[in-house]
């Protein structure tokens, strides 16, 4: 077991820990059965989000991967809402086979480079001086970008993830859409790219297209969805696709921007599954059709809520971090192939439909014949401190990074201009 941190996995690794504890505190004070079972399974869960950020040995990075997916499965399956069961096997089979094609690419590289250990900087030292051969580069890269790709929930292999945040209780999903999904986008960048860097020629094209329909055919579906929780879940998987495109830019400022993306997106999803779930404290429903002039109920909650939702969008708004991350992939995949800038603009215009269009559903306009109906039973209150304090948790380091961004930026560039992969395409 080796332990450490790179410019690269050091944000990711304090995303992660801000988001768990934003997630334990909003559980601790929720209804759920066996309450202590619920939050040690959060802590499991947590454990190995931490460990693998902080995993230098790439067998362990895998291991703590699968420790961690282990209690997701368990929640889902108990403590979930809506086809819980169904959840719960569907992301069981496809994160599986995911997990295994990424085991048998990590596996190749060990038997294949002849290094005799796992251990990522002494994998990196000998492959420098003794690469691969272009083949095995091809298809354990093939393998490590299919494996990791579900598990990111790239398209077509992305159902599984709006279904499974759809029924896993709001901590749960906290914790899996915003840390743990970044597993095989930080593999990719983090030991793929580095230790078979002729490998993505081969599959940058196949990158481009795949990362193509989670940012349109994904969109679209967004767009007609009507449950709140399953729009925020595909708008997760939505924006993976600009992730993707980063890194098929292959660039420092592309893969640079995937890292401030990640860490940005697991502080506004994980938010937005929060807020999700106290709307529905207060309507009784995720159905946005049913909702309608909570502002006027909860103006705490609404502000907080239309926060969450424009940094989401990638507003260019002060203090929303996502912004930053995006803007930096989209200059980087203007220098890529500029036609795609064209997806990424439709892409902006869906995200906005579908935002604006919760916002205004959720929060404004007339109350529903369902809502009122709802008041009678649960009368509407706004958030309680104990309420706010995870939000604003969430939202104050969103803001430090949206307002000083170079606190994350300068580590990541140091971090990637380090890998002569990265800095000769940078030249």
């Amino acid at each position: 077991l080796h332990l450490g941190l790179n410019g690269v996995s050091l944000p990711l690794f304090v995303m992660a820990s801000v988001v768990g504890l934003a997630a334990g505190l909003f559980a601790a004070q929720s209804k759920a059965e066996n309450l202590s079972r619920y939050l040690f399974c959060l802590l499991i869960m947590q454990g190995g989000l931490m460990g693998v950020f902080a995993s230098i040995d790439i067998l362990f990075f895998y291991f703590f991967h699968e420790l961690a997916l282990i209690p997701t499965f368990i929640m889902v399956g108990i403590w979930g809402g809506r086809d819980r069961n169904y959840a719960a096997m569907k992301m069981t089979i496809y994160l599986t086979l995911g997990a295994m094609l990424s085991l048998v690419g990590l596996i190749a590289i060990y038997v294949k480079s002849g290094a005799e250990s796992f251990d990522l900087i002494t994998l990196k030292a000998h492959l420098a001086e003794m690469p691969l051969a272009d083949s095995v580069q091809k298809y354990a890269f093939g393998l490590l970008l299919f494996g990791f790709g579900i598990l990111v929930s790239l398209w077509p292999l992305h159902t599984w993830a709006p279904l499974g945040y759809g029924a896993a209780p709001s901590s749960a999903a906290m914790l899996h859409a915003g840390v743990l999904k970044k597993f095989g986008l930080y593999g990719l960048v983090q030991v793929a790219i580095p230790l078979l860097p002729d490998g993505i020629g081969y599959w940058d094209n196949w990158i481009v297209w795949l990362a193509l329909g989670n940012i349109l055919v994904v969109g679209l579906i967004t767009m007609a969805q009507r449950d709140l929780k399953q729009m925020i879940g595909y708008s997760s998987v939505m924006h993976m696709g600009y992730a993707f495109l980063g890194i098929a830019a292959m660039s420092v400022l592309g893969v640079g921007g995937v890292v401030l993306m990640m860490v940005a997106h697991g502080l506004t999803v994980a938010l937005l599954f929060m807020l999700s779930t106290m709307v529905h404290h207060r309507t009784q429903t995720f159905e946005m059709s049913e909702m309608g002039g909570l502002a006027k109920k909860a103006p705490v909650l609404a502000a907080f809520f239309v926060c969450a939702m424009m940094a989401s969008i990638g507003l260019p708004g002060p203090g929303l971090a996502n912004f930053w991350g995006e803007i930096s992939i989209f200059l980087a995949v203007y220098d890529f192939r500029n036609w795609l800038v064209y997806a990424v603009v439709a892409g902006i215009v869906i995200s906005a439909i579908y935002g604006l269009r919760a916002i205004a559903s959720v929060f404004y306009g007339e109350e529903t014949d369902e809502f009122i109906e709802s008041q009678k039973e649960v009368p509407v209150e706004d958030m309680s401190w104990a309420e706010r304090v995870p939000v604003l948790i969430l939202i104050v380091v969103m803001f430090f990074i949206g307002f000083f961004p170079k606190t994350v930026t300068e580590s990541i560039n140091d971090a990637l201009e380090s890998e002569p992969v990265y800095a000769q395409v940078e030249e």
